[in-house]
Parts: C-alpha cells; sequence; structure tokens
C-alpha cells in the first residue's frame, strides 16, 4: 500500500517503556498520567504501554483472586477519568481483565475519559517461564481504530510471535501494528525479537511499534529496547536498554519517520545491565535499606560486589571477610584492595573460633574419622549463619555469590554460601564470569587483576582449587550448556567433541544435585533456560537416558 507522505496528516505516538511495580496498581497509574502528560506536551495522539502497565508483569497467583480484577477494574476507570483533561489523545493501557466466567490479557483504549475499545491478547504463552493458560482465556477478534485517517491494530506480546493475529489485524484493515509487550531479558534477545517482528508482521505490509517493559521482577529482566519498524522491516527507532524512557516517533500516514537509535551492545554489556537492574529493583521494590556480602577475595564475589554498587551506590552495600584458618594471604590483600577502590564498608570477622567450637563439640562423634568434605561446609555454614544474623539484626538483604557452573554440579553448601535471600550470578556460567569482570574493569578499573587471574578456590582445606574436584570450567561450562541448556543427549555432546567420562561425570552431577537447586534463593535470569523457572526436574526420579 503506497502513502503519500505530502498528503499524510501526522500521527504522533509516544513509546512508553516503563517500570511497573506488580501490585502497585495506584503508582503504576500515576506513571501513565505523567508520562501521558509529557506525551500530550509534545502534542502525541498516541500513547502505548507495556502488556499489564496497570498491575505489573507477570502477576502470577494474583490472577486468581477476583480481588484483583474487581480493583483493576475500578483503577482503570478512574485512570481514565484523570486522562480526560487530554481528550484527544488515545492511550493504550494494559491490564486484566474479567467479563462473566472469562478472563483476559487486556489492552484497553482510553480516549476521553472512557474506554473506545478493548483488545484481549489471542496467543496464551505457556512455555519457557511462561504460564499464561493458567490464568487467561484467549481472545479472537481484532481492533483497529483511527486516528487522522491512519488505522492503528492492536496485538499483545505473544501475538506476534506466530502470523495469526497480526494476519487479523491486517485483514481488518490496519495499516500500523501496536503492540504491548512484557517480553523479559535473555541473551541476545533483541536480535530474535526483530526476526520474528519482520517475519510475522512487516512481511504482511505493516508498520510495527513494539513497546517493551522495562525493570526486574523477581527472576526476571525486562529489558526495554522498544523498537519501531516500517513496512519494509527497516528500524526507525530504538529505545534504550535497561532504562525507563518515553520517546515519540511521527507518522506520516503508516510511515514512521526516522527517529533516535540507541545502538545495541556488546553481548557482556547487555548481561552486566541486566544484573545491575535485577538487583536495583529486587532490593527497592521490596524495600530493602541495604545489601550484605560474604566477600572472599575470589571472582565471584567480586564480580556480584561490583554489581551491587552499581546498581545501589557504595553507602547501600557492606562487605564481610569470614577468613578461615585456610584463607590465603592474597585473598586478604586483595580484598581490601577492592572495598578501597569502590569505597564501601568492609569488616573482617574470622570463623576460627567457631570453626574449632564445632569440631571440639564434634570431637567425639567424630572420633577416628579422618576429616573430609564435613568440616569444609562448617567452615562454609558458619559464614552463612554470620551473614544471616547480620542480615536479621540490621534488615539488610544478603546477596549470594554462587554462579550457574557451581548451582549445576552442587559445588555449593546448603545453608552455608548458599545462605541469603537473592541469588545475583546463579545463571552466570563460570566463564562468563571472567568475562563479566573483564567487561567492568573496561569501564573502570575496580576489580584487582589477580582476583581474575588466580586460579579459583573454595579454601576450605589446605591448597584447594576448584580444578581439584571438577573438571576446567571450559569443559563443564560447554557441556552443561549442550545438557541444560539446549536440552542435547549425552551422545550428542559426546559427538560435539567431550569427552565421555567428562559428560557422564557432569551431567550425573546435575542430575543428583536438583534438591540443593530447589533450596536456593532466587536469583536473575540471563540465559533461555535457568536453573528455577525454566528447568523444572524432578528430584526422585529413576530415569536415565
Amino acid at each position: 500500500m503506497s502513502v503519500s507522505l505530502e498528503n499524510s496528516a501526522m500521527v504522533k505516538v509516544a513509546i512508553v517503556q516503563m517500570n511497573s511495580v506488580v501490585g502497585d496498581l495506584a503508582g503504576n497509574a500515576q506513571q501513565i498520567v505523567d508520562y501521558v502528560r509529557r506525551a500530550a506536551e509534545n502534542s502525541a495522539d498516541i500513547v502505548v504501554t507495556p502488556e499489564l502497565s496497570l498491575v505489573g508483569y507477570p502477576p502470577e497467583d494474583l490472577l486468581l483472586r477476583s480481588a484483583f480484577y474487581q480493583q483493576a477494574q475500578i483503577c482503570l476507570e478512574q485512570l481514565a477519568q484523570s486522562l480526560a483533561q487530554w481528550p484527544d489523545v488515545h492511550v493504550l493501557v494494559g491490564h486484566p481483565y474479567a467479563c462473566e466466567q472469562a478472563h483476559y490479557n487486556a489492552v484497553s483504549v482510553l480516549l476521553n475519559g472512557r474506554v473506545l475499545h478493548r483488545y484481549y491478547k489471542q496467543a496464551l504463552p505457556n512455555d519457557m517461564v511462561f504460564d499464561e493458560k493458567r490464568y487467561f482465556d484467549a481472545g479472537v477478534e481484532p481492533v483497529v481504530f483511527e486516528v487522522k485517517g491512519t488505522r492503528f491494530g492492536i496485538n499483545i506480546c505473544e501475538d506476534t510471535w506466530n502470523e495469526i493475529a497480526p494476519r487479523r489485524a491486517r485483514e481488518a484493515g490496519a495499516e500500523v501494528l501496536l503492540v504491548p509487550n512484557g517480553s523479559p531479558f535473555h541473551m541476545n534477545k533483541r536480535d530474535l525479537r526483530m526476526d520474528v517482528m519482520r517475519k510475522n508482521v512487516c512481511a504482511q505490509g505493516m508498520s510495527l511499534v513494539y513497546v517493551n517493559l522495562v525493570g526486574g521482577q523477581d527472576e526476571l529482566i525486562f529489558d526495554g529496547n522498544s523498537f519501531v519498524l516500517d513496512a519494509q522491516a527497516q528500524v526507525q527507532a530504538q529505545l534504550p536498554y535497561c532504562e525507563a524512557d518515553m520517546q515519540t516517533i511521527s507518522f506520516a500516514g503508516s510511515v514512521p519517520q526516522a527517529s533516535g537509535l540507541c545502538e545495541p551492545l556488546a553481548l557482556e554489556a547487555q548481561i552486566y545491565q541486566a544484573l545491575v537492574l535485577g538487583v536495583r529493583d529486587y532490593v527497592n521494590k521490596n524495600g530493602f535499606p541495604s545489601v550484605l556480602i560474604g566477600f572472599s577475595g575470589g571472582v565471584d564475589s567480586a564480580l556480584t560486589l561490583a554489581i551491587a554498587v552499581d546498581a545501589l551506590g557504595a553507602e547501600r552495600v557492606r562487605a564481610i571477610m569470614m577468613p578461615s584458618p585456610y584463607t590465603a594471604d592474597i585473598s586478604w590483600l586483595d580484598s581490601r584492595e577492592m572495598v578501597e577502590r569502590i569505597a564501601v564498608r568492609y569488616d573482617e570477622i574470622s570463623i576460627n573460633e567457631c570453626f574449632d567450637a564445632f569440631r571440639q563439640t564434634l570431637s567425639q562423634e567424630f572420633a577416628g574419622l579422618k576429616e573430609d568434605t564435613t568440616e569444609e561446609n562448617i567452615q562454609a555454614r558458619i559464614r552463612g549463619t554470620l551473614l544471616m544474623a547480620l542480615s536479621n539484626k540490621y534488615g539488610s538483604i544478603v546477596l549470594t555469590t554462587g554462579n550457574k557452573s557451581e548451582m549445576a554440579v552442587g559445588y555449593c553448601t546448603l545453608y552455608g554460601d548458599m545462605a541469603g535471600g537473592f541469588a545475583v550470578i546463579k545463571d552466570i556460567a563460570k566463564t562468563m564470569v571472567y568475562r563479566l569482570c573483564s567487561y567492568r574493569n573496561s569501564l573502570s578499573e575496580i576489580i584487582p587483576e589477580r582476583i581474575i587471574t588466580r586460579p579459583p578456590s573454595a579454601e576450605l582445606r589446605p591448597d584447594q582449587k576448584d580444578q581439584d574436584s571438577l573438571p576446567p570450567y571450559e569443559i563443564l561450562d560447554g557441556i552443561m550448556q549442550l545438557y541444560m541448556e539446549e536440552n542435547q543427549s549425552r551422545a550428542e555432546i559426546i559427538a560435539a567433541g567431550y569427552q565421555a567420562e567428562d559428560v557422564e561425570r557432569i551431567t550425573r552431577l546435575i542430575k543428583i544435585n536438583e534438591y540443593k537447586r530447589r533450596q536456593a534463593p532466587v536469583g536473575i535470569r540471563i540465559t533461555h533456560r535457568a536453573f528455577g523457572r525454566d528447568w523444572r526436574y524432578p528430584i526422585t526420579s529413576n530415569f536415565r537416558d
């Protein structure tokens, strides 16, 4: 469909990339009002907010409570009245909606104090982290409305991941498709989204306005990165990554006019910014005043400490070094150097006396038995107990420092280094931990180089190294990715070049340590398959593939 730009009226569409808080209906509504005020000052005709913007996404089992729908409806009606002061602005608001016995993931078009149109999401995702069929019924009808001669259709998120709902909108006359999203981040998600939108929307001759949520919600990160494509699938606007923002895009008929383009980020930058956003929102939205980190002088705790400081500021972060008889001198030196660089509160609490007391208490029970992992785990559990005592006393949340490689094979201690409230890097493989440390140091060198280059060690026995108990992390991470993230069989992994004994050992460890992972704190999802919401394997199982 050709459009004469000279004869087309300009339509301004404001993209609201907002950070909703789940359950904070009044606060989210106020955010929408504030954004619409700004958009109206810029002569916007349409304002598009993300999926379920009024209630936050995902609300999960709040959607099983009738009071949640009732309050959402009351809040929507009040919001419509508040927006009536801008009578010519069409505002798209996402919200849950109950009608008779059906429940919908809806978007309402608010205009001049009333609901002009209401669209129901047609494709309900029920894989990976999504289970919308648990809560919602599917819609079938397209919604198209006209502004200044241009016809705008609506889809919601998953609707555009196949061609059915976009085709229905196109057949109903849509020239531009407005798509509110709650699309969670995983590595390289931006390119995947654009490829799918080009295939399912632009290929049908429509321009696209893709409006994504931003913010952290428990394990999930919503990265924003909203964008506009023209009908030829060319990018005409791109909003920032992991930041709340609003941009207004002009359309001449159905043709978007080029606006600001935020450059794509390198993979390490994507991940690091997502981790910072995840920590900031989890801590702030849950009302914690500050965080505690058990700082060992190792690479995992160093990365966690850097992320926490970037997320919250040094004044809200406290590092606790808890040396044992096996703590190396360089761990003390490197820890002190890093905390001086970032200016956080730092304390050293020796666990030697506690460790001696435990061994004395158990001496009769353990008489004649050699020391083994039991004594190693006692040290980790003393540290966990001390951190949780400080957490109780001061109200700070403990950030755990275990990575995905350790969580996969159980190289972690229940009620020890796993004790805490939020696991920052639980979906970060060890090899990526090193890459992220180097990336952070490229911005400003806060992590001492020796922390990155020295061999990793739990320091729970003399001269201990991780590789005494585990294969090299390059091998462990490669097998873990193929088996756990890509669902490949052991035979396929061996065919990819890994040694059969390494594959057998690592896959066995992944299976037998499910009971540990079930007791781990929630943490930030970075890959397309994380332990927790994505990985749902039984603890009790005799299946062997």
